[in-house]
């Protein structure tokens, strides 16, 4: 079997970051700031959604399954700074070469760790890869890359069921429960700001984890419409999947593990 890596990532204002391009006073609060930036991007845009450059990846969550079996994991604050958070990131596709899958992922988390994985100086050699690099399969990638938006080594699920047309796209959420998943558990990207203020940044990581795994269960749904899967082999791997996550046996499992019932 074939590596594939699922990935989703969470992000907050990058306060340090504003502070220097604006050239703002100390005593300004990191609330005040980021405040600040919401207002002046309302200002611009009509909402606070800041630009990509200026997200600050806190979480990072990925299942891997291979022939070992699956495993679901994040890389978070506060036990890993940003730059080690996106450095163990690139670090596992540089081991696997899996094929990375995401829902949205070409327009939001990539490009967002391109600018911050650049920023704090992190190094993904085979990431970027387009079949000129030192690996002894390097060509392969002159046809199947990871950046190429066609290609399949990086599967950006939204972007290609809706057959690269923005007026297509679905929620994840949505799609999740209407696959009859749970989707999301009273948590979404809007609260993750809140949330981080309030001092909760493991509740961050974990809605971030179910949201991978919702993910990956779309992403088997889609695999059986291309004709990867049988309807009893994705049956197969549902009950595969909630099996391990039994076996996790924490409170964000089990509360997921319940939606699904």
């Amino acid at each position: 079997m074939k590596p594939v890596l699922i990935f989703d990532i969470e992000t907050i204002p990058d306060v340090a970051g504003y502070r220097r391009l604006n050239d703002l006073p100390a005593e300004l609060s990191d609330d005040e700031v980021a405040e600040l930036a919401f207002q002046q991007r309302r200002a611009k845009t009509g909402n606070d959604f800041l630009q990509l450059h200026l997200q600050r990846v806190v979480t990072i969550s990925c299942v891997l399954r291979t022939s070992d079996g699956l495993k679901v994991w994040s890389l978070a604050e506060p036990d890993l700074n940003e730059g080690a958070i996106i450095q163990r990131f690139f670090d596992g596709i540089e081991k696997f070469s899996p094929q990375i899958v995401s829902w949205n992922g070409s327009g939001f988390d990539l490009p967002v760790l391109h600018y911050r994985g650049m920023l704090h100086g992190v190094a993904a050699p085979r990431y970027w890869d387009l079949g000129d690099g030192d690996y002894a399969d390097s060509r392969d990638f002159k046809w199947n890359n990871y950046i190429s938006r066609y290609h399949m080594r990086h599967l950006d699920l939204m972007d290609l069921l809706a057959l690269y047309n923005a007026r297509a796209n679905a929620p994840l959420d949505d799609l999740a429960k209407l696959y009859g998943f749970p989707g999301k558990l009273g948590m979404d990207g809007s609260k993750v700001w809140e949330v981080w203020q309030a001092g909760k940044s493991a509740e961050i990581r974990d809605y971030c984890e179910t949201d991978v795994v919702n993910t990956y269960l779309v992403y088997n749904r889609f695999r059986r419409f291309r004709g990867e899967l049988t309807a009893a082999e994705e049956l197969a791997e549902i009950d595969f999947v909630k099996t391990q996550l039994e076996k996790i046996a924490k409170p964000h499992w089990q509360e997921f593990l319940t939606a699904w019932q």
